[in-house]
């Protein structure tokens, strides 16, 4: 009970104030349009109390991947009573060995909590200097909005946290995603990461990124 009591004491202080505009709330209609604010309001009158829960975080995600790691969100439209609140949630399962690659929140800062298990999270400033903490169970790491960071189990078992973030829809970005699960020309990639073309070649085919015929850019 208190870990939960402190999930939701870190929501209360990574939440924005909800921008007076006469209504209580917004819930997500995803069927409408959606702007840099969020999705539009579904109708006041077919609102249930079911929009303001969300059971996507309930059981633990499939750890049996390349990563040995689930995540589950909890972002607008999916959870739909946060529109418009500047929160959201999400759940982080690691197996023995797991690991979140390098990654980005354009949209939000995230602090993760840590529940069952040993979590080491690092944080890699925009002057590329490396936080890199241990966490236990009960403890708890903040990552600035747009700074690289990731996560990976530190401990000999399965670990288990949960996150939250200041905005309804923060955005992620994968940086090994961001260069090999994609049709950039594979010599293009060699060119801006200095590694070898074998080895762009290699981390496309695991990530499912095509490799383009050769061209010149020069």
């Amino acid at each position: 009970m208190k870990m939960i009591i402190r999930i939701f004491s870190i929501l209360s202080l990574v939440s924005s104030i909800y921008f007076a505009s006469g209504q209580d709330f917004c819930i997500a209609d995803p069927n409408g349009p959606q702007s840099p604010s969020g999705y539009s309001c579904k109708n006041p009158d077919q609102v249930t109390a079911d929009d303001f829960a969300f059971s996507g975080l309930a059981t633990a995600g499939n750890t049996s991947n390349m990563i040995k790691a689930a995540v589950a969100t909890g972002f607008a439209p999916a959870f739909a009573g946060v529109n418009g609140l500047g929160v959201s949630v999400a759940r982080l399962d690691l197996a023995e060995g797991g690991v979140v690659p390098i990654h980005i929140h354009s949209g939000a800062s995230e602090v993760l909590i840590v529940v069952e298990g040993t979590i080491r999270a690092g944080i890699i400033s925009s002057a590329n200097k490396l936080y890199l903490k241990t966490l236990q169970k009960g403890e708890v790491i903040v990552f600035p909005q747009g700074l690289l960071h990731f996560a990976l189990n530190g401990g000999t078992g399965p670990a288990l946290a949960f996150a939250a973030f200041g905005s309804s829809n923060p955005g992620v970005q994968l940086v090994p995603h961001a260069l090999f699960a994609n049709d950039l020309p594979s010599e293009l990639v060699e060119a801006t990461t200095f590694l070898s073309l074998e080895e762009v070649k290699r981390l496309k085919g695991v990530l499912g990124g095509t490799n383009q015929p050769s061209f010149s850019f020069y």
